[in-house]
């Protein structure tokens, strides 16, 4: 039997996707290729002026479905370039700075790409010291091979210029996809081809199902907080990333135990409505469909509270995906997770009823 989840035409959208740049505040390029990839299955495609895309089933509808993920990747700006020619830099999202030391970087100019390289003293130079200095952001720096400021700025490099890392997407073990950017494009990925499983599959809705992708979570879930007073939902589903805490480091007794390749996480926090929870639970169980929970306190730090909390309250639940080494360039997710995933919210669209009450009192 082939597998109705990973089809060739899918693989290759994931890895496009995944591969261009799609920085926070400049996520055109990969919501290009994502309004490409969705248009067959959908009625309609719209954006706003911020750059949120999102595709439609029945744009007449009353009752509106969304199903949500963002867009962005964090990155870098130019912030400084000294006398010499080196630039410093201030994040843009929440780029970790430990990692920085000895990232090939490209500068994204008018000009086109700019190829750079974060530097760090050698080991040699450091030897001896009680305390090595760590990184910091004010401490890292990039060299682009230029002698001095008026040769950067020649490059077309200014400040204000995003910089983002160049790694690409790969396999690992033919069990995981291991890419930068999983954070949340992976969320992209999934939701489209919720998309197609409906379109092809000939499924019939009778609400409006709006596939959204939004921009600028990573800044404070600004996509979100703007498209749900566009579209004004009924109910929304989020999915985004979270923590894999089985790897060295993570305290359980704080982040909780949750495990790639154990089916994707179904949260329980204030913005999560616990009738819309517990029909997504109940769907899992009825098509063994494996899942894990976490809970989360106050915020769930998710496009999720922008949509629950928006029009006088909109029931809005959150099924995450297991990520190991998140904001780092080589984020990693189980297969199995993401097929599970997509399943998961597919067959809860399905059981969706149009003009469904969340109402706690049945009113």
């Amino acid at each position: 039997m082939k597998d109705k989840f990973y089809k060739k035409k899918s693989l290759k959208f994931l890895e496009d996707y995944l591969n261009v740049a799609s920085p926070t505040g400049y996520e055109s390029s990969g919501q290009k290729l994502w309004m490409d990839y969705i248009q067959p299955y959908v009625d309609e495609v719209r954006t706003d002026n911020y750059g949120t895309a999102y595709g439609i089933i029945n744009p007449e509808a009353e009752y509106k479905v969304v199903i949500e993920a963002h867009a962005d990747e964090i990155s870098w700006y130019v912030n400084y370039i000294t006398d010499n020619g080196l630039i410093y830099v201030i994040r843009n999202g929440g780029s970790d700075h430990m990692i920085a030391p000895s990232k090939r970087v490209n500068i994204h100019t008018k000009n086109g790409i700019v190829e750079g390289v974060f530097g760090w003293p050698a080991i040699h130079t450091r030897i001896g010291q009680e305390k090595e200095d760590t990184p910091k952001v004010e401490s890292i720096w990039i060299d682009v091979g230029a002698k001095d400021k008026e040769e950067v700025e020649k490059l077309g490099i200014h400040v204000g210029c995003v910089i983002t890392y160049p790694d690409e997407f790969h396999v690992l073990n033919d069990n995981y996809f291991v890419c930068r950017a999983l954070d949340n494009r992976i969320g992209g990925f999934m939701i489209a081809e919720v998309a197609r499983l409906i379109s092809e599959n000939k499924d019939k809705i009778d609400f409006g199902v709006y596939f959204t992708n939004s921009v600028q979570e990573e800044v404070g879930l600004n996509g979100a907080r703007m498209i749900t007073e566009t579209i004004k939902p009924n109910v929304a589903i989020v999915t985004d990333v979270t923590h894999d805490t089985t790897t060295p480091m993570m305290d359980k007794k704080k982040e909780g135990e949750l495990a790639c390749s154990k089916g994707p996480v179904i949260a329980y926090a204030p913005a999560v409505h616990n009738l819309l929870r517990e029909l997504i639970i109940e769907t899992a169980e009825n098509d063994n469909i494996p899942f894990q929970r976490s809970a989360i306190s106050r915020a769930t730090g998710t496009d999720t509270d922008a949509f629950a909390y928006s029009n006088g309250g909109v029931p809005s639940a959150l099924i995450s995906l297991p990520l190991r080494y998140m904001h780092t360039t080589v984020e990693m997710v189980h297969k199995d997770d993401v097929k599970n995933l997509i399943n998961l919210i597919y067959k809860s669209v399905l059981k969706l009823k149009n003009n469904q009450s969340f109402n706690y009192f049945g009113k």
